[in-house]
């Protein structure tokens, strides 16, 4: 016989060992689950302790019942809002945090932003900054252009908001519209 046939032969003879301490082995798969849990926890304990350090932000502002005519609509996913300009730094508070799909709204009167299954929020256009193309916001990165990102104040914190179009051709008629908008009331008090 060959050496490799002898090898394959031998190999092919060879079974697992019967597993005999059960004990052992379920005790290590329930310390696995208690860890899992406990870091899960933790998790939600991080989420909980944010929100509570962002609790100085108002209440989000509702829609008005006469926004008046839509200039543009879009359907997609809302990825979350951080601070300006700090891209990771996730705001919580007021389940902003939680993403979810979305139908935006723009109108003279702002931007309608409706969230089902989470709380949906209104954006006056004179809290309106800019809006520009982007690739990230608070743990979603995409290619270059992909978010739609909108910049506005909430009391007294300037915020980013993430949206995803299903089209992604329609974001940059969004960006050229709201900063049309705000271009218009600038030298008016924000």
């Amino acid at each position: 016989m060959t050496p490799l046939i002898a090898i394959a032969a031998e190999a092919a003879d060879q079974k697992s060992a019967e597993v005999t301490d059960w004990a052992g082995r379920l005790g290590w798969v329930a310390g696995l689950l208690l860890f899992i849990a406990f870091v899960y926890w933790l998790m939600r304990q991080g989420w909980k302790w944010r929100g509570s350090l962002q609790s100085d932000l108002p209440e989000l502002p509702t829609a008005p019942e006469a926004a008046g005519p839509a200039k543009l609509t879009l359907s997609g996913r809302y990825h979350g809002s951080t601070t300006a300009g700090q891209w990771l730094d996730r705001i919580v508070a007021h389940g902003l945090g939680t993403r979810s799909r979305v139908e935006l709204t723009l109108t003279d009167a702002g931007l309608t932003v409706v969230r089902p299954g989470a709380n949906d929020f209104f954006v006056p256009a004179e809290a309106l900054r800019e809006a520009r193309l982007d690739k990230g916001i608070a743990g979603k990165v995409l290619a270059e252009g992909g978010l739609l990102i909108v910049t506005w104040t909430h009391g007294d914190t300037l915020l980013d908001s993430g949206f995803r179009s299903d089209r992604a051709a329609e974001h940059t008629a969004w960006v050229e519209a709201i900063n049309s908008m705000t271009t218009t009331t600038e030298g008016i008090a924000r």
